[in-house]
């Protein structure tokens, strides 16, 4: 891990701007081709007045903040549980930021459990959420 891991520890932040092609991209690596995503005249028709930016997308990039918090710790070891708030959409500078929450030991095993936001330029929160990763052990 890059850093010494604690209670109250700021994770992140990471900064990610959303184009058209940003979500293009990712609806070509994951095959959700979703009109919403993609078709803007289609989109524009929805109550969402134009694309929107695929939920996952959002969540690849916290994915991305707690790894480079964690390392591989967070890449083989960490879960998350979110809660979509609003639609990011092409235009939008997100920034996802957290905290460790507290660090616990069970089974002899050392976890943090964390807080995450993700939020608009505008601090409208797209997704919130927690994380748990587990701490890989101190062998000396």
């Amino acid at each position: 891990m890059p850093a010494e891991i604690q209670e109250g520890k700021a994770l992140g932040p990471l900064v990610k701007h959303i184009s058209q092609e940003t979500i293009n991209l990712y609806a070509e690596a994951s095959g959700d081709f979703n009109p919403i995503h993609i078709d803007e005249s289609f989109a524009a028709k929805t109550p969402f007045k134009g694309t929107i930016a695929h939920g996952m997308l959002s969540l690849a990039y916290v994915s991305e903040m707690m790894a480079l918090d964690f390392g591989q710790s967070w890449l083989s070891e960490g879960k998350l549980r979110a809660r979509f708030k609003e639609s990011a959409r092409p235009g939008d500078t997100l920034t996802i930021g957290g905290k460790v929450d507290c660090l616990e030991q069970r089974d002899g095993v050392s976890y943090a459990n964390c807080s995450f936001e993700c939020r608009n330029q505008e601090g409208e929160a797209i997704v919130v959420g927690e994380a748990t990763v587990r701490l890989p052990s101190s062998k000396k």
